[in-house]
C-alpha cells in the first residue's frame, strides 16, 4: 500500500521535481510526453524549474526548427511535443478528440457537412508553409457558404493533425495561431496507433496510477482491453483508499521523507492536471482558489511538494499569495526561488 506522501514524493521525483536535472528541454519534454502549452509562457517555467540550466531562447529556436512544435493533443489541449510524439500520439488522440468537442459550438456548427467533404477541403485549403487560422477560415467558407469561418478553422484542427506554428509560443514574441498539416511539417507520416506505448510512457513520467488517471490524463477511454493486453508487464499496487494502482516493474518509488523544494510553475503543468485524483499534489479548496470560471486564475506555488500559493509577474517583480503560513525554511527557500524566476524572466 502506497500512502498519499509517497505517491506525492514518487510523482515529484518521475516529474524531476525534486532536484534539476542536467538534460536537453527535448529529452524532457519527451521524458514528460509534452508539456501543456495552451498558453505560450507555462513551457518556458515548467522547463526552468525542472532543468539545470535552461535558456528560454533554446526553446525558441527548437520550434523554429521544428525539433518541438505544439499541437493539439491530451485532454483537447495545446501541447508542446517532440516531433516523434507530434506524429505518433495523435493517431492514438484522434477519436477521443472527435468525441469530445462534438458537444462544441464549433463542432455542432459544422455538422451538416460530410466529413469526408470538409478533410478534403482542408487539405486543399493548406499549404506546406503555415496558413492563418483566418486564411483557413475564409477558404472554407468560401467552398461550404453559410458556415462561419472561425468555426470551420477550428473545426480543421480538430479533425486534421495541424501544428501550432512560430512565431506563436516563441520566447516574448506574440503571434496569431497559423497552421500546417503535422506531416508537411515534420517531413515523415503519421505513426500506427500504440495505445499501450502511451501507457508506459504515462506510467514512467506520472505512475503510479490507476485506470481514471490514464483516462484524465489524455481523454482515452475504454482502455480496458489494452490494459488486459499488458497484464504480464505491470505491477499493481494500492492507496489508501483501497484503489488500483498500475505501474511498471522498477520504476522508483520515492521515500516519502525526502524534501520537496519550493517550486514556481505556470498557470498550467501536467503536474496537478494529469490524475483523476489530483490530491496526491493539491487539496481540493486550494485547487478552487486556483481556478476561475475560464481556467486558472494564476501561476502556481508549491511548497514541500503540495500546491500553497499562486504567483504573478508584475512589471520585472514577481508577487506571490501564499494558501498558508510557512516556515522560515520555507520562506528562505520561496524567495530564493522567486529571486531567480525574476532573473529567468528579465532573459
Amino acid at each position: 500500500m502506497l500512502t498519499s506522501r509517497v505517491l506525492n514524493r514518487t510523482l515529484l521525483k518521475r516529474q524531476h521535481m525534486l532536484e534539476r536535472v542536467d538534460a536537453s528541454p527535448s529529452d524532457l519534454v519527451e521524458h514528460l510526453v509534452g508539456l501543456q502549452a495552451q498558453d505560450p509562457q507555462p513551457p518556458y517555467v515548467g522547463l526552468w524549474s525542472r532543468l539545470a540550466h535552461f535558456d528560454p531562447l533554446e526553446l525558441s529556436a527548437l520550434l523554429e526548427q521544428r525539433q518541438l512544435s505544439r499541437i493539439l493533443l491530451m485532454r483537447g489541449t495545446i501541447h508542446l511535443v517532440t516531433p516523434a510524439d507530434c506524429l505518433g500520439l495523435r493517431p492514438v488522440l484522434q477519436d477521443m478528440l472527435e468525441r469530445q468537442m462534438r458537444g462544441t459550438e464549433f463542432f455542432g456548427h459544422c455538422s451538416d457537412i460530410p466529413r469526408d467533404a470538409l478533410v478534403a477541403a482542408i487539405r486543399e485549403a493548406l499549404d506546406h508553409e503555415p496558413v492563418s487560422a483566418r486564411t483557413l477560415g475564409a477558404a472554407l467558407a468560401g467552398s461550404f457558404p453559410g458556415h462561419r469561418p472561425g468555426h470551420l478553422a477550428n473545426t480543421a484542427r480538430i479533425l486534421l493533425p495541424l501544428v501550432q506554428t512560430p512565431p506563436r509560443g516563441l520566447w516574448k514574441r506574440g503571434g496569431s495561431p497559423a497552421y500546417v498539416h503535422a506531416e508537411d511539417w515534420h517531413g515523415a507520416p503519421l505513426a500506427a496507433p500504440d495505445t499501450a506505448g502511451v501507457v508506459r510512457r504515462y506510467l514512467r513520467a506520472f505512475g503510479p496510477a490507476t485506470v481514471a488517471d490514464i483516462t484524465a490524463w489524455s481523454g482515452l477511454t475504454a482502455l480496458r482491453p489494452v490494459l488486459d493486453g499488458m497484464r504480464e508487464e505491470l505491477v499493481t499496487h494500492t492507496d489508501e483508499a483501497g484503489r488500483t494502482l498500475l505501474d511498471l516493474p522498477g520504476l522508483p518509488v520515492a521515500d516519502p521523507e525526502q524534501p520537496a523544494p519550493v517550486r514556481l510553475l505556470g498557470k498550467y503543468d501536467n503536474l496537478w492536471l494529469s490524475h483523476a485524483d489530483r490530491t496526491r499534489v493539491s487539496e481540493p479548496e486550494k485547487r478552487r482558489r486556483w481556478m476561475g470560471r475560464n481556467g486558472g486564475t494564476g501561476n502556481t506555488v508549491f511548497v514541500d511538494g503540495m500546491l500553497e500559493g499562486l504567483w504573478r509577474q508584475v512589471d520585472d517583480r514577481v508577487e506571490v499569495e501564499l494558501f498558508r503560513g510557512v516556515t522560515k525554511a520555507e520562506r528562505a527557500e520561496l524567495d530564493a526561488e522567486v529571486a531567480a524566476l525574476e532573473t529567468f524572466l528579465r532573459r
